[in-house]
């Protein structure tokens, strides 16, 4: 009789961490003490709030998803539905019960979006693959749907919309753009920190293992359908605090439109280019997506001039933009962290190797 032997693929080290281990740390360090010590006080307001924030706020997103999709191995296209859930969620603990403070709003709303993730998630014990992204699509209309269909999450204002409250932590002011970045870099940071060492942990491996083969998992003990869930409900916990960053420090004001399914590719987006089961990925990925339409904008006035109008360019600069995703996706398939890794690679042996 012969026995099958189920071998897990073993789960790449370097794939979860944000530093490689033969990457000095104190290269890490040095950039979050530019991040903290330079950058507020010499970049502008435009570049804060119209540059820095988003992406700071698309790269924690796009962790978000990638706990889900490139970790576990379970698709979903209703991202923003759950960045919904988090920002009207902070909203509302900030406007009904100001006595908690922003961190403890910020982690409500996570807390909110996680539970509302894990309700949607339960499907995935049973589903996967397309069903289970017709699933979470439509978690999305449907989230979309219940924002505006009940005035009560937006405080019955007319518009529809939720502005952002005061802002303050510790009695400092953070309505000025300096303040709003400081916010959002050390959520990320912190997020990004503990996402590492979920990912470190025999969770982060149960995941991979999950990913790989659902089926072999099960064999050799793993809870899938428990592992499974709770992928969502954590998933779900890091949208729902990039919604309410994204709300209140990047928008300051918010509806169910501004996290349509247009916001729930754009995330998955980031995920598919910067590298799926890469935390470096996620910031790479939302570098790529804020940083190339200006570039374009930029080049488009350079090289045309007032040749075309503003909707012709925007047109074209949708084109182009397509175009390079399509032409990195068939260049490396695993994403753009992998060409800046093989990138490091080559120079690490030159001239030998170039």
């Amino acid at each position: 009789m012969t026995h099958t032997t189920y071998s897990l693929p073993t789960p790449s080290v370097e794939a979860p961490l944000l530093v490689s281990p033969r990457r000095p740390r104190w290269a890490l360090l040095g950039l979050l003490a530019l991040a903290y010590g330079a950058v507020p006080w010499l970049s502008n307001d435009y570049w804060l709030n119209a540059i820095l924030i988003p992406f700071l706020v698309l790269s924690l997103a796009g962790l978000g998803l990638n706990l889900l999709t490139g970790y576990t191995g379970q698709t979903s296209v209703g991202s923003a539905g759950f960045m919904a859930v988090g920002a009207f969620a902070t909203y509302g603990f900030l406007l009904r019960l100001p006595e908690l403070g922003l961190p403890v709003a910020l982690l409500g709303g996570g807390v909110i979006a996680g539970l509302v993730g894990l309700l949607f998630g339960l499907p995935s014990s049973r589903i996967k693959g397309f069903y289970l992204m017709v699933t979470t699509l439509a978690a999305q209309f449907f989230l979309e749907w219940l924002f505006v269909k009940f005035p009560w999450f937006y405080n019955y204002g007319s518009s529809g919309t939720i502005s952002a409250p005061r802002l303050s932590l510790l009695g400092h002011d953070l309505n000025n753009p300096a303040g709003r970045y400081l916010l959002t870099l050390t959520s990320v940071v912190l997020l990004t920190w503990v996402a590492v060492n979920l990912l470190r942990s025999q969770v982060g491996r149960n995941w991979m293992a999950i990913r790989d083969m659902d089926t072999a998992a099960a064999v050799i003990g793993i809870p899938v359908a428990g592992y499974k869930r709770l992928a969502f409900a954590i998933s779900s916990f890091y949208l729902g605090v990039a919604g309410a960053l994204w709300a209140f420090a990047y928008l300051g004001t918010a509806s169910a439109s501004s996290f349509d399914i247009n916001r729930s590719f754009q995330i998955l987006f980031i995920i598919i280019i910067g590298g799926m089961g890469s935390v470096a990925g996620n910031f790479v990925g939302a570098a790529f997506i804020c940083l190339l339409p200006i570039v374009l904008d930029h080049a488009g006035q350079a090289l045309l001039g007032g040749a075309l109008d503003g909707g012709q360019l925007q047109n074209l600069q949708k084109i182009i933009f397509g175009v390079l995703i399509i032409v990195f996706l068939i260049k490396e398939p695993e994403g753009l962290i992998r060409l800046l890794h093989n990138a490091r690679e080559r120079l690490g042996h030159w001239p030998l190797r170039f």
